[in-house]
């Protein structure tokens, strides 16, 4: 095979850099090695390796709390103190970084003594009964003092509640009375995704993690993301939880209910069962969820192949408008529209830029849009007796089910949006374990997706998938490349820079012929930040197409999904997701079946004519302004559905 054409540029570091063991570490890159005995155990370890770091790298586990993989150093917690020698106080662990011989204590009476202190002191200020909280069994405060014996107030405890819970956030509870002032959620949304909604005021006693101004959630600029859930230790932090109306809803005889999974939950709630991280569920979870009362469980990716169609022919009309037409108002490059943390994002921090954002609504919006019109209609359902639920890695999908546009079937396209972490909990209440059941298939007719849609669910998994239908159709063969396979748009590098040379195209597209394709990937608003910053720079002057999506890794790192999440989770999720797309009988969204057949019956004047752009297509709000859908598209003439138009 031909040398691939692709040339990639990592623009950015990935989001966080772990520790590797000693025995995997080249100590001349990092200038030596020092020696450290950890409980008699004697390694030798970078110069400027924290003992926390040099401690796991050896399986000794130190316990911490404000600590997080993904997130930069705090050490407030002191949960995870050590004694090193010739120092008069126990040090932070985290935080204590060796540059000679050093010996450490992990679990001396002194240490243990200490910590024990420690967790009966965040516990003082920590209102509330375990056994009604919601993170119950996962909070990892009460693991700690289960772990230290914890099993009394000996500093006293707080009797009423102090603070009001927020719910005013169609996706993000905060009860700030659980709160124990880690400021993981603090640097999740300052430091991680650069968005500054929460952050800590005040001094010691008076210390307390607020919004801007002490607002409610739904009056900042909150983008609904829910890292800062995935990161918070305690239940201060969870999603609304949707889980009381949709049992409601299976239990009414008058209602018909669907529900649509997308691939990020199927490769992660097995974690939720005790499996391991990256085993994928998607047969089982289809029995759990027939068992549990669903009328019919069907596949997002059915329209995750229809936002490819819509959304690459959007790009194709946009380049045909620019190159062709010399229509100098056309918006280049094309950003993606499926990610609504992402959405939300540049509504609050670049509306200016609304022009470039595709018109295209997201895969859960657009399903929801047709089980309420084609699927109703065909199959004979009043859709007010319709109720439509998602299973999405992602809280900000909440927010977005109920966005006032959302209703071009003449409904809320979606009713509810449940998490991952939802889900589950419904599957356990439910008495099922997901493990040990019968795997069976999705129902049709909406239960045919793609490889390529399989992959929406990882970082590039997008672009990926549009490449593989937008170059077959332009040039009339496959993407050169192993098995359909991608690989410079892969990888959790948090920008990455791709392009690919159309060499020929077919006679339709001939304009597009010697022409390269200029894309770009990102993931997290960090990184999405600095993408604007250069889209505004003109860094990005002849690019064409954009991905962003809002959570680390793309979806499979959502703030809808299983806690923990670390790089290596978020790695291991998008390796089930990228092994599955390979054994799909479909691998284009083009060449879905049920795709050709709802532009044939009902979508009939193709991707970007009217009646999608009716119910697949949409406009944004941005501060107060009606930003039209029309503005951002240029040509809403008859397109042929890109599996014929070769």
């Amino acid at each position: 095979m031909a040398k691939k054409p692709f040339s990639e540029e990592t623009s950015r570091a990935p989001i966080s850099q772990r520790s590797q063991k000693i025995e995997e570490t080249d100590p001349g890159s990092l200038g030596g090695t020092v020696k450290v005995v950890i409980d008699e155990e004697e390694i030798r370890v970078p110069a400027g390796t924290t003992i926390l770091e040099a401690a796991r790298s050896v399986g000794v586990r130190i316990p911490t709390l404000c600590h997080h993989d993904d997130l930069c150093l705090s050490g407030v917690c002191r949960v995870c103190m050590v004694e090193v020698e010739k120092q008069r106080t126990l040090q932070a662990a985290c935080s204590y970084p060796v540059f000679d011989t050093t010996f450490v204590k992990t679990s001396s009476p002194r240490v243990r003594r200490a910590r024990r202190n420690v967790i009966q002191l965040l516990l003082k200020n920590h209102y509330g009964e375990c056994y009604s909280c919601k993170k119950n069994g996962k909070c990892e405060l009460q693991d700690l003092a289960e772990e230290y014996g914890v099993t009394e107030y000996k500093f006293g405890h707080i009797e009423k509640p102090r603070y009001e819970v927020d719910e005013s956030s169609y996706s993000v509870v905060r009860d700030m009375d659980k709160c124990i002032l880690c400021k993981r959620c603090v640097r999740s949304c300052i430091d991680l995704q650069e968005v500054g909604v929460l952050e800590a005021i005040n001094r010691g006693a008076d210390t307390k993690v607020v919004t801007f101004l002490d607002e409610p959630m739904s009056d900042v600029v909150c983008i609904n993301c829910g890292q800062c859930i995935n990161r918070c230790p305690t239940g201060a932090l969870r999603e609304n939880d949707d889980t009381g109306v949709v049992w409601d809803a299976i239990d009414n005889p008058e209602k018909h209910v669907i529900i649509q999974t997308a691939p990020s939950p199927r490769a992660a709630i097995g974690e939720e069962f005790g499996l391991a991280p990256g085993t994928s569920v998607t047969k089982k979870l289809n029995t759990a969820l027939k068992r549990m009362g669903f009328d019919k469980v069907f596949d997002t990716n059915f329209t995750a192949d229809l936002t490819i169609m819509e959304e690459g022919t959007e790009l194709l009309l946009r380049l045909k408008k620019a190159l062709v037409d010399k229509d100098t108002s056309v918006k280049l490059p094309l950003l993606t529209s499926c990610s609504p943390g992402w959405v939300k994002y540049i509504e609050h921090f670049h509306p200016e830029k609304l022009g470039h954002l595709s018109t295209a609504k997201s895969p859960q919006q657009m399903f929801g849009a047709l089980v309420k019109t084609w699927y109703a209609e065909r199959n004979g359902i009043d859709p007010s007796k319709i109720v439509s639920i998602s299973l999405m890695p992602c809280t900000a999908k909440k927010f977005e089910a109920a966005r006032p546009e959302m209703d071009s079937s003449g409904f809320q396209d979606v009713d509810y949006a449940l998490t991952t972490r939802e889900l589950a909990k419904m599957i356990k209440e439910a008495g099922l374990d997901v493990t040990n059941l019968p795997e069976s298939g999705f129902d049709d007719p909406l239960g045919i997706g793609s490889g390529a849609a399989l992959i929406f669910g990882s970082t590039g998994g997008v672009m990926e998938a549009a490449i593989r239908t937008a170059y077959e159709i332009v040039t009339g063969e496959p993407v050169p490349f192993d098995d359909l396979c991608v690989q410079p748009v892969r990888g959790m590098e948090g920008i990455r820079k791709a392009e690919l040379p159309v060499k020929k195209a077919v006679p339709e597209w001939k304009f597009l012929e010697g022409a390269t394709l200029k894309v770009l990937v990102a993931h997290g608003t960090a990184n999405a930040k600095r993408v604007m910053e250069m889209l505004s720079s003109g860094e990005l002057e002849g690019y064409h197409f954009i991905e962003i999506m809002a959570c680390p890794g793309g979806c499979l790192g959502g703030g809808g999904q299983p806690v923990p999440t670390s790089p290596e989770i978020r790695e291991a999720r998008a390796k089930a997701i990228y092994d599955e797309d390979k054994i799909l009988e479909y691998r284009k969204s083009h060449d879905n079946p049920i795709v050709k057949r709802i532009y044939e019956e009902f979508l009939t004047d193709g991707p970007c004519g009217k009646v999608s752009h009716k119910l697949l297509h949409t406009s944004y709000l941005a501060r107060g302004k009606r930003i039209d859908a029309a503005q951002c598209e240029m040509n809403m003439q008859k397109v042929k559905p890109p599996a014929e138009a070769h």
